[in-house]
């Protein structure tokens, strides 16, 4: 039986479960025939888009699960006497779904990515765990949320897929925005978004090694390998959620509030 458990980080509010544990829920949920459902995986540049983002804060809010894919949140979680029971990284946290997956018989399919990631991705999970029924993959174009016919032939081949679990990786907050808007009607019990997973299975994008996962230093990693791209994140970002967290710690968010706007 699970306690509801979460805990505050500048206002988030973040389930407080072992990676185990989330693995269990998601994969009871994929196997029921309840409504479907939607989990989300904040880092510290999700919580600074929380703070100025109403839509992405509903979003959160109606979430199944929330599970702290940042390393950054546990330290967070840590200062502030609250602290989580580990890291649910999306990339660990994909594989280990298409693992128990392919032993239970669960269609999966993989949207996003860059172009021929999903499909690398599927080649080398399909190698791995021969029983891995994937049933699809597509990577839409650049702008395809604005594209009406682009959305319409999305949902038109998942719902023909009919998946368990569905895994997109179009980047925050994109792939949030576009499940909390097809969740219901796609009727797949799990949508998760994973962020860049897919690449990082394909090896298009290089992870982190091990001693610097464990280390908490893979943000670290990540921007001596794409620094154009991340910079801004981490440069900026991760001081302005150091502040976001001393203020909670100090009890001055409310206060301060509308004094500081965040520009990341």
């Amino acid at each position: 039986m699970y306690k509801p458990m979460k805990i505050n980080i500048a206002g988030i509010q973040i389930d407080k479960y072992s990676f185990d544990e989330v693995v269990e829920r998601i994969m009871n949920t994929a196997l029921s025939n309840d409504a479907p459902e939607y989990v989300v995986t904040p880092n510290a540049q999700h919580v600074l888009t929380l703070q100025k983002d109403a839509r992405f804060r509903e979003i959160y809010r109606k979430a199944f699960l929330v599970v702290p894919d940042g390393v950054s949140l546990l330290w967070a979680a840590k200062f502030l006497q609250t602290p989580l029971q580990g890291r649910v990284n999306g990339t660990d946290l994909f594989e280990s779904l298409c693992s128990i997956a392919a032993e239970k018989g669960l269609k999966i399919f993989l949207l996003g990515g860059r172009p021929g990631a999903a499909d690398k991705a599927a080649e080398i999970l399909q190698a791995r765990y021969p029983d891995l029924n994937i049933v699809g993959t597509y990577c839409p174009p650049y702008g395809f949320e604005s594209n009406p016919v682009e959305l319409a032939l999305i949902n038109a081949k998942i719902k023909a897929a009919a998946p368990h679990i569905l895994f997109v990786g179009l980047g925050a907050p994109k792939q949030e925005n576009w499940i909390y808007n097809n969740y219901q009607q796609l009727g797949v019990p799990i949508s998760i978004g994973i962020g860049v997973s897919f690449e990082l299975v394909a090896g298009m994008v290089k992870r982190a090694p091990v001693w610097m996962q464990k280390r908490g230093l893979e943000w670290l990693f990540r921007l001596i390998v794409e620094p154009y791209r991340l910079w801004q994140r981490y440069i900026i970002g991760n001081p302005l959620f150091i502040w976001l967290i001393i203020k909670q710690k100090l009890g001055l968010s409310k206060k301060f509030q509308s004094r500081i706007k965040l520009n990341v």
